[in-house]
């Protein structure tokens, strides 16, 4: 009898559903928002203020998307006024460790890549060489 070596488990192919998730849960402000509320629930006003740059109307839609996908839950509480917080909901949580390592890898090759732009850019540029 021959032996059989164990397979590593196949790397699941990317399709349009993984890249539209990926696109979603990666975007410009997503990735902020995700990071931001794994430290504490906040209200709108709390994220736009740790988020400065971000625009209202684009924060609104981020949440929105995020809690759509089962990233981030919406808590209303029957306050005067009403009172809305948001918080990580437990599949958020998952990314934790990955957007960490994302932020780190990026603070950690930052240099680099600039670097590597500043070349790319003056070998682009026949008036700079």
């Amino acid at each position: 009898m021959q032996e059989t070596t164990p397979s590593a488990p196949e790397h699941p192919k990317v399709t349009t559903e993984h890249r539209e998730l990926l696109d979603q849960v990666l975007d410009k402000w997503s990735l902020l928002v995700l990071d931001t509320l794994c430290e504490r629930p906040r209200r709108f006003n709390e994220l736009r203020r740790a988020i400065p740059l971000v625009t209202q109307k684009s924060l609104t839609t981020t949440l929105r998307r995020l809690e759509r996908n089962g990233m981030v839950e919406r808590i209303v509480t029957a306050t005067r006024p009403v009172a809305v917080e948001y918080h990580i909901a437990p599949l958020g949580k998952t990314l934790q460790d990955l957007i960490d390592a994302l932020l780190g890898w990026s603070s950690t090759n930052l240099p680099a890549v600039r670097r590597a732009r500043a070349r790319f850019d003056d070998e682009a540029d026949p008036a700079s060489g």
